[in-house]
């Protein structure tokens, strides 16, 4: 065949694949087809790698865009956690659930410790790992949802805003306890927490063991509800007192000493 001709049909695949929307067999079928004919591969086979290709490349799009939407303070996975650093973490209970199964059943993670044990990296790697197998995730803080809410409440959007949070397959709240919630805030994150309990995921650090979060909620009644929505089938993790963060800072410096 001229090469004119073969021009022709590049170009000509070239806009059929501008019209399908997929770019990678047009930016990759010319080069896969030589390789085909070199490797003696069938007809089928060059369409199978094409489309492998492109599947690929929409997959890893499609991740990225979850973990965009998710709003996730820094990029952190569960592999790069240090277990070794903080052996009273169940590193085999931490991966289990990155899998995804307590996702389907809708099983609350509560994340429980003191700051510095690595509530927040944890957490965000399991989002981190939910998002990679494409669930609708989003990372806030118990403050900021609150926040949203009150705001909300001034526009009477309260219904609007609680309806779009419940489309999220997993919902991580970080420092749940660490500021003291006006009864209208706590109402609000109890409404949260209710609609999705037994429906949705959600994924919780706090800082405050269970007995101490009256000092937060001072509502007894809507304290000890939030308490039974929360618990309920949950897998509850404790990361404990010891700082990993502090322990690591120390060993850079004296890495950073001795070098």
């Amino acid at each position: 065949m001229k090469p004119a001709s073969h021009a022709l049909e590049h170009a000509s695949v070239q806009q059929y694949c501008k019209a399908l929307r997929v770019p990678v067999i047009g930016a990759n079928f010319v080069p896969l087809a030589e390789q085909a004919v070199k490797e003696k591969r069938s007809h089928i086979g060059y369409l199978e790698a094409l489309l492998a290709m492109e599947s690929e490349e929409r997959d890893r799009h499609a991740v990225q865009k979850r973990l965009y939407d998710a709003r996730l303070p820094r990029m952190k996975t569960l592999e790069e956690f240090d277990f070794n650093q903080a052996p009273q973490i169940p590193a085999a209970k931490l991966r289990e659930l990155a899998e995804g199964g307590y996702i389907e059943r809708a099983e609350p993670v509560v994340l429980l410790g003191e700051c510095g044990t690595g509530k927040t990296h944890l957490a965000t790697g399991l989002c981190v790992a939910a998002c990679r197998q494409k669930r609708r995730v989003r990372f806030t803080t118990a403050a900021n949802l609150v926040n949203e809410l009150v705001e909300a409440r001034q526009q009477n959007a309260v219904r609007r805003v609680l309806a779009r949070w419940m489309r999220f397959d997993v919902i991580a709240l970080d420092e749940v306890g660490y500021v003291p919630l006006a009864d209208i805030g706590a109402e609000f994150l109890f409404q949260v927490i209710a609609e999705r309990a037994e429906r949705a995921t959600l994924i919780i650090t706090t800082n405050l063991p269970f007995s101490e979060w009256t000092q937060v909620f001072p509502n007894p009644r809507l304290c000890k509800a939030l308490l039974d929505r929360i618990t309920d089938r949950a897998h509850i993790i404790e990361t404990g007192t010891d700082s990993y963060r502090f322990r690591r800072t120390l060993e850079v410096r004296k890495k950073k000493k001795a070098s």
